[in-house]
């Protein structure tokens, strides 16, 4: 099939392509050539004129704390200045755009609703609007398949749910590219935009990054390796209630636990449940930070079997309902502060996308919602690339 070539690396193949227009980046350590090298160093040494950067959650260095607020600073890499886009403000402000021709993104996504890189390039979409700026979406694989029949719901309830983790309706796992979801979204939502989206060349969207070999660079600090990533949109789901999701440990995702979880009880009632692509295994661990930071935690350590096979969403969702049956004394909500939720409050809400989630976990309501995906195929086919 050739060489996976992303999209920085087809635009530095055009010669002489925006060379002569200063251009402001939107980008993170994440986002690299195919052979590795840092998408922004790249760029400069082949001309590009990038006067300014734009980093999102977790900062320059995708090293920040998640939901901790990342201030301004200087690319240690280029020397360039770095405007925070979760920080002060989530968006461009009009002023950081002025002595711009052109705003070039660049981030890698993990193919979850919840991850917030998405919504960072919505506020950038509408902040390029605003402007008159033209905006280019370096487009990347979506590293847990680009298979439209993987995607899971819920779909998020915009009225009830809308935050910096779900802005807009579309499912938890939405199997596109962020330059697939640019292209729907400058249709949907901000139609005065000047967008152009370099496609990737050489991609089979049916594979993972682990299926097909290609280089995962760590989007964040919980997201190391294409097993969390997988892992992820179901797993997350956990920071809405009082449990540990692995933070604090050096496998963030693939642990979860608590200090009143009995380990082979829940080891032997999640087998229970057959669920396919994933085993859960007992064990015994106490998180170095976050919730029950220095408590003996029992639970489960995860581990994906079949990435095919193995369905994220509703294996959380499951999980969810299970933890709500075995411990319906112990189980409740918890607040997650972040820069875009001082209060932390409604977490559970805005991960699900769903209204008082946490009412609908034990009835089965939360999972049947997992179900849905309202035609998602169909509505996003027009704006497929690959």
């Amino acid at each position: 099939m050739g060489t996976l070539l992303f999209g920085v690396d087809l635009l530095i193949q055009q010669p002489g392509r925006l060379k002569e227009l200063r251009a402001a980046f939107v980008t993170n350590n994440a986002a690299t050539t195919h052979t590795g090298k840092s998408s922004r160093l790249a760029l400069l040494e082949n001309g590009f004129r990038i006067t300014k950067l734009f980093s999102p959650e977790h900062g320059l260095l995708a090293l920040g704390e998640d939901g901790a607020g990342q201030p301004d600073t200087t690319d240690p890499l280029t020397r360039l200045p770095v405007i925070s886009l979760y920080g002060d403000h989530l968006q461009p402000a009009a002023d950081e755009l002025a002595d711009t021709d052109v705003v070039l993104f660049d981030i890698p996504d993990a193919g979850c609703r919840f991850y917030t890189y998405l919504w960072t390039l919505t506020h950038v979409m509408e902040a390029c609007a605003a402007a008159g700026k033209t905006l280019i979406v370096l487009d990347r694989p979506n590293p847990i398949s680009g298979d439209l029949d993987k995607a899971e719901g819920p779909m998020l309830d915009e009225g009830h749910c809308s935050s910096f983790i779900g802005r807009w309706n579309i499912p938890v796992r939405h199997s596109c590219t962020m330059g697939e979801l640019a292209n729907y979204f400058a249709t949907t939502r901000v139609r005065n935009l000047q967008l152009e989206v370099i496609s990737i060349k050489n991609w089979n969207r049916a594979q993972t990054a682990g299926e097909a070999g290609w280089l995962f660079i760590p989007t964040s600090p919980a997201i190391t390796d294409t097993e969390t990533a997988l892992l992820y949109p179901g797993m997350g789901l956990l920071e809405g209630i009082n449990v540990n999701e692995g933070r604090g440990t050096p496998t963030p995702f693939k642990l979860f636990g608590a200090p009143w979880i009995q380990a082979e009880e829940m080891a032997a009632a999640f087998r229970d449940l057959l669920l396919p692509g994933i085993n859960g295994t007992a064990c015994q661990y106490s998180p170095g930070s976050g919730i029950y930071a220095g408590e003996k935690c029992g639970g489960l350590k995860w581990t994906v079997t079949d990435s095919s096979a193995f369905r994220p969403v509703h294996t959380g969702l499951c999980l969810l309902q299970l933890v709500k049956k075995m411990y319906p004394g112990k189980i409740t909500e918890r607040r997650y502060p972040t820069v875009a939720n001082p209060p932390g409050e409604g977490h559970l809400d805005r991960l699900t996308g769903v209204p008082d989630s946490f009412k609908k976990i034990e009835s089965g309501e939360l999972i049947k919602a997992g179900r849905e995906t309202r035609n998602w195929k169909q509505t996003i086919r027009p704006f497929l690339l690959y």
